[in-house]
Order: C-alpha cells, then sequence, then structure tokens
C-alpha cells in the first residue's frame, strides 16, 4: 500500500529482459515493494548506487512502459506508522491516460487527461486519483477526460513540469471508490438475475 506522496526522483540506468535498473540513494531490501510511476514493482536486486525491479509482461501491456526511462517517480510501501497525507494507493494500474491541454496560470496549472469510459465511471468530482504514482484531486469531469489542478509545490516537486500534451500516464482511480462500483455492479447483476426469475416463475404460472 502507497499513498501516493511521491518524495523521491529515480533515474532509470536502463530497462533490460524485464529488468528495470534504477539509480537511486534510497536503500531498499530484497523483496521489498515499490511503486515506480504508481506501478507496485517488487526489488529483486539492490545495487550500490541503487536497485531493480522486475516488471511482468501483464505490468508491460497496461502501462505507459514508454515512461520508465530517463527519470521515474518512485515510492517505497508505506510502514504500520507512517502518515497518512494523500490517499490508499494500491499500485495497482486501472489504465493509462493522454494528456491533450497544459494551461499554466498565476498560482496553478491545469492539465487535461483524456481517457476511456471505463475509467471514467469510477473518477468522480474532487475525489482522489493517482496519476504516475502521484496522489491528485480531480478538479473537473468530462465526456472525454477529466481535469487535474496542479499546484506550484506539486508541480515543482514532481515530474509534472516535464510533462508534455500527448504524454501518456498510469492511472490508478480510488481504491474505496472502485470497491463499492463493484460492489453495486454484482448487486445490480444479482437484482437482474432475481427479476428474470420472478418472470419465468409468473410465465410457469399460465
Amino acid at each position: 500500500m502507497f499513498s501516493g506522496l511521491v518524495r523521491e526522483i529515480a533515474k532509470v540506468k536502463k530497462f533490460q529482459n524485464n529488468i528495470l535498473y534504477l539509480h537511486s540513494p534510497y536503500r531498499p531490501q530484497l523483496g521489498d515493494s515499490i511503486a515506480v510511476n504508481g506501478v507496485c514493482l517488487t526489488v529483486v536486486q539492490t545495487n550500490e548506487d541503487g536497485f531493480e525491479l522486475e516488471l511482468s509482461e501483464h505490468t508491460q501491456k497496461h502501462i505507459a512502459l514508454e515512461n520508465y526511462k530517463n527519470l521515474v517517480h518512485i515510492e517505497p510501501a508505506l510502514k504500520a506508522t507512517s502518515r497518512l497525507d494523500g490517499h490508499f494507493v494500491q499500485g495497482h494500474i486501472d489504465g493509462i491516460g493522454t494528456i491533450k491541454s497544459i494551461s499554466k496560470k498565476t498560482n496553478q496549472t491545469d492539465f487535461f487527461i483524456q481517457t476511456s469510459k471505463e475509467i471514467l465511471d469510477l473518477v468522480i468530482p474532487q475525489g482522489s486519483i493517482t496519476i504516475d504514482g502521484i496522489s491528485l484531486t480531480v478538479s473537473e469531469i468530462f465526456q472525454e477526460g477529466f481535469g487535474l489542478t496542479i499546484i506550484p509545490y506539486t508541480l515543482k516537486h514532481t515530474l509534472f513540469h516535464t510533462y508534455k500534451p500527448q504524454r501518456r500516464v498510469n492511472i490508478e482511480t480510488d481504491v474505496l471508490v472502485r470497491s463499492i462500483a463493484h460492489l453495486l455492479k454484482k448487486r445490480d447483476k444479482k437484482l437482474d438475475l432475481c427479476s428474470w426469475k420472478e418472470i419465468d416463475s409468473i410465465l410457469l404460472g399460465y
């Protein structure tokens, strides 16, 4: 589990044979979970100047893999005593979005992220969302995407200040919203089944 408050940026040395080699002052233990651009990965090797993580083929197919070069956001898993200043983040990417526009203002920068209907169904106004591992608040929702308002501190201390339109980003929706949506979907499906049984029962009665 993570918080989405990324305080460290690592440099990618290379990505080869499903292994991501990172240069970082952070010193994890073997088997530790680290979120890299929001994706929960396992440390498989430690080195003097960093560590290595393995990406399964399934993970590679469902993330914006082209961004795993140069610099990436990293966040170690939360400890039981850690403060939760962001929101609960699992490190499981729900889908990919594309930055369609960036509008800089006096004390904020507005990003418009285009994404699929499946993702938008799990996004709520003023709700939490994770973009490339960063915990953010949804400012607006549109038919084809959603808006984010990034404050100067977040812009400066994350890789967001380097982002350009057409960049793809990893998206993880709020786990609480996702859980509720799943339960409601199951309930509705069950109700539909019950109603059909009732209809069959009525028809058989005739």
